[in-house]
């Protein structure tokens, strides 16, 4: 059995790893690269055949992990995608919402290359269309957790709950050897335990192969204890100023965690009545998607429900859809919350938003999710006092605020204690989805201190299994 390394491999994102073996080629995810510098990436032709493939077995729906789905389609794959029955509802929602702005960033930038009379890197057309999005959809094909799926060359694949999003997953191959068999794992994206909605993440005594993200491989989140009083705090310092809180939000689960503090936050009177805007019309989607499916949350929000409390709803909450309403929010006078996507702050409302806000002192951007090396939202965070919206120019005055521990994420001592389960090394530890210097921090950790073997890969690595 082959592995090839194809993304989120000396980078953050485009999350995809090709497995070949007798009779069986597989893709695990297939995701967008979103860092600036790795963009044309996404245009890259695929190093196989999709029409090869015998299937695709997909951790979770954020885009890095299954953003590029549609053009697979469009170029010819047509076999199952394997994914959990959260995952299975929440795709459309994601992929249709990518594939609009793929669609409205494309017309833009025809307009706005035409204006200056130059040609971007790439012809000026979408990566895919709204079109190519829904053709995805029926081949996706719902697996519960632990269950095993029978795939091509005698191989079983055993989704596991990652506790990093609604449905995420960690993939467990079982692959036939000789009379035995070796187990591959893809811890897909780690969550933290104790976290607000989903699940601590599974754990294992034993794998062959280990392939391990490492966002957060060299530093820690703050004590998650301490992030209601840190949200509190932002929020009561920007209203006592008469300002705004802008959040630049991902529409999977950092929207609904908000939605779950803030709303603890008002009924124990914590924070004052104001405003809040969640001006995602993908989070709005996502969060009835939530609704459907508590059998897969954690106890404390299935025991809220029960008892009749609503996780996601509270007094003075509007939920944002249209664009009409979006720009009303611009007209809204006084202190208030407006979150919206995206969450890296590359495209969408955040964009208009953070237009109308970032340039006054009484207003605090605050950042609750990762921000990829050279994304917009790493460029505010890093303190740059000119950013670039929409082709312009326009100066930082907002408070910048940050709160790591609202990450999906975990982070170095949660990798850590993820990987002490197995009973034994695993024959490699291949560490995978983050920056360099966070991966090789974790590396080293780990061969320096447990003397495991581990493995680096670059783009387009290869080892043999």
């Amino acid at each position: 059995m082959n592995l090839k390394f194809l993304g989120a491999a000396g980078q953050v994102t485009g999350s995809c790893y090709y497995l070949e073996g007798p009779g069986v080629r597989l893709l695990v995810d297939c995701g967008l690269h979103q860092e600036r510098e790795f963009l044309d990436r996404n245009w890259d032709p695929f190093p196989f055949d999709p029409q090869s493939l015998d299937a695709v077995l997909l951790t979770h729906v954020h885009l890095d992990h299954s953003g590029l789905l549609p053009r697979l389609v469009r170029e010819g794959f047509s076999r199952p995608i394997i994914s959990t029955g959260a995952s299975l509802d929440l795709l459309p929602i994601v992929l249709l919402d990518s594939a609009h702005l793929q669609e409205e960033d494309a017309a833009y930038k025809q307009k706005r290359h035409a204006r200056e009379g130059r040609k971007g890197p790439h012809p000026e057309v979408p990566l895919y269309t709204v079109e190519d999005a829904r053709r995805v959809m029926p081949l996706v094909r719902a697996a519960a957790y632990e269950e095993p799926v029978p795939l091509a060359g005698g191989l079983v694949a055993v989704l596991h709950d990652a506790g990093h999003i609604l449905g995420s997953a960690m993939v467990e191959l079982i692959v036939p050897e000789d009379k035995s068999e070796f187990h591959v794992l893809f811890s897909g994206d780690i969550g933290q335990p104790d976290k607000p909605i989903v699940r601590d993440p599974s754990v294992f005594a034993r794998a062959d192969d280990v392939i391990m993200e490492s966002t957060y491989g060299d530093r820690n989140h703050e004590d998650p204890m301490n992030v209601e009083d840190m949200l509190a705090d932002v929020i009561n310092r920007t209203v006592r100023a008469e300002g705004k809180v802008v959040i630049p939000t991902f529409a999977m689960e950092r929207a609904q965690d908000l939605l779950f503090l803030l709303s603890r936050l008002l009924r124990q009177k914590r924070i004052p009545p104001v405003p809040v805007f969640l001006d995602s019309p993908m989070a709005v989607d996502i969060t009835a998607v939530f609704e459907k499916h508590p059998e897969v949350m954690d106890q404390e929000t299935q025991d809220m429900i029960r008892a009749g409390g609503h996780p996601f709803s509270f007094p003075g909450l509007h939920l944002v859809k249209t664009t009409e309403e979006s720009k009303a929010i611009n007209s809204v006078k006084g202190p208030g919350l407006i979150m919206a996507g995206s969450g890296m702050c590359q495209g969408g409302r955040i964009k208009h938003h953070l237009i109308q806000n970032i340039g006054r002192s009484e207003n605090t951007i605050l950042f609750v999710g990762f921000q990829a090396r050279g994304t917009l939202g790493r460029q505010i965070l890093e303190g740059k006092s000119m950013v670039r919206i929409h082709g312009m120019n326009f100066s930082v005055g907002a408070r910048i605020a940050r709160i790591q521990g609202f990450s999906a994420h975990a982070d170095k001592r949660g990798l850590l204690a993820w990987a002490g389960h197995f009973q034994k090394p695993p024959r490699r530890l291949f560490l995978v989805h983050g920056e360099p210097e966070a991966t090789e921090s974790l590396a080293a950790f780990i061969r320096d201190n447990w003397h495991w073997t581990v493995e680096v890969p670059g783009r387009l690595g290869q080892w043999t299994l």
